[in-house]
């Protein structure tokens, strides 16, 4: 896609200005219901809600403009937008599983996706097994006659590992297995899993979708057929749909998504730079990184590396980081990324503070997500939280 087609896809598609008075911004179609002039018109309602205007829970004329657009984006002939990325994730996978199946899921995957393999779907005799995903003979080794769905979060949102999703497609195609993949670190922008043949493709556009920090929502991209089956079922049985006004504001967010997009990925490799070349910074994880594992890989499937970084500070104990953290004065803690401002969350936020091991890499990891700052401004906040490490110890 050149840039051209995706100014059209983000500024005019699906956009019939004659219809709303030649507005510029489309309208939030703010009803609950639509009304039919016949009995019949109702009752082709009925019997295809897929095709027609019936009750927002299912299709809705400002969701429209963006499912549409939203479509184009992931090169799919159709998508489906939730009121949440783990809504998602739920209705992927549930639509494509039954009693007695298996899962074979890249390990390190999104917290509500775990939640649903390990405590969900058992309960419904559906198992799942975790590999590394960064070897497609592991996928090979882990597939039984029962797996349904190869689950992948390609990079994942800590460690960033890939899998090789060409390879990955044609051994699922091998075996009719449908592949399902978590998109959400690069955006459509940076990486078109369903042209390298993945079935399904999700992401929360609660982050550069939104872009502001202001809604929650996910979104569900894959054929038409297999769109239209799960619009039918979990879809609509779940309720789990976007509303006009949140739609609306991930419209506008739209305009602007190559514009943050390109201005985050220059700000954040200054951030890898500098925290690179900083004597408390043991490693930095960025795919673009020439020293990441999977650097080639991550050049050839995805053409940005997008904000999202994670370290590894040196620290004798978990007091270092706690201090480090409530140091930082213009970065926030808090969990999810792609906004305007930047985020911090310290991996040993997540386990008992006496269960910290400063020989362990993982437990010292901070992630960070590089918003629209200046990059100076970032970086001055994070030498100023190092520099308060140092008062202290």
């Amino acid at each position: 896609m050149d840039n051209m087609e995706l100014s059209f896809i983000l500024n005019e598609f699906a956009e019939d200005r004659d219809n709303y008075f030649r507005a510029i911004a489309p309208p939030i179609v703010q009803t609950s219901n639509f009304a039919f002039k016949t009995v019949d018109e109702l009752r082709h309602s009925f019997e295809d809600e897929y095709s027609t205007w019936l009750y927002s829970r299912g299709l809705n004329p400002t969701v429209e403009i963006l499912r549409k657009k939203l479509a184009a984006l992931d090169a799919a002939e159709d998508c489906l937008v939730f009121n949440s990325g783990a809504a998602a994730i739920f209705a992927s996978v549930l639509a494509n599983v039954k009693s007695g199946d298996h899962i074979v899921s890249v390990k390190g995957v999104y917290t509500w996706a775990q939640k649903m393999f390990n405590d969900i779907l058992p309960r419904f005799n559906v198992s799942t097994t975790y590999i590394d995903g960064t070897d497609i003979q592991h996928f090979a080794d882990a597939t039984k006659p029962n797996t349904a769905i190869y689950y992948l979060e390609s990079p994942n949102s800590w460690t960033y590992e890939l899998q090789d999703l060409r390879a990955v497609a044609a051994l699922a195609k091998e075996h009719g297995i449908i592949t399902i993949c978590d998109n959400s670190y690069c955006t459509p922008v940076f990486q078109k899993p369903v042209t390298y043949g993945i079935d399904l493709v999700l992401q929360s556009a609660t982050k550069y979708i939104g872009g502001h920090s202001d809604t929650v929502a996910g979104v569900l991209s894959g054929s038409k057929a297999m769109i239209e089956r799960i619009f039918n079922s979990e879809y609509l049985n779940i309720g789990s749909g976007i509303q006009p006004f949140n739609a609306w504001l991930l419209i506008r967010g739209l305009r602007t998504l190559p514009a943050r997009l390109e201005r985050i990925t220059r700000t954040t490799q200054a951030i890898v730079d500098f925290l690179n070349s900083h004597d408390r910074v043991e490693k930095v994880i960025f795919p673009f990184s020439s020293d990441f594992p999977q650097y080639q890989l991550a050049m050839q499937q995805m053409s940005g590396g997008c904000g999202l970084l994670t370290f590894v500070i040196k620290a004798k104990d978990v007091t270092t980081i706690e201090t480090f953290c409530n140091s930082l004065k213009h970065i926030f803690m808090a969990v999810s990324w792609g906004g305007h401002e930047s985020l911090i969350i310290p991996k040993c936020s997540g386990m008992k503070r006496e269960d910290f091991n400063p020989a362990s890499q993982e437990h010292r990891q901070l992630r960070l997500y590089c918003g629209l700052e200046d990059a100076g401004y970032i970086i001055a906040d994070l030498q100023q939280a190092f520099d308060a490490i140092e008062r202290v110890e």
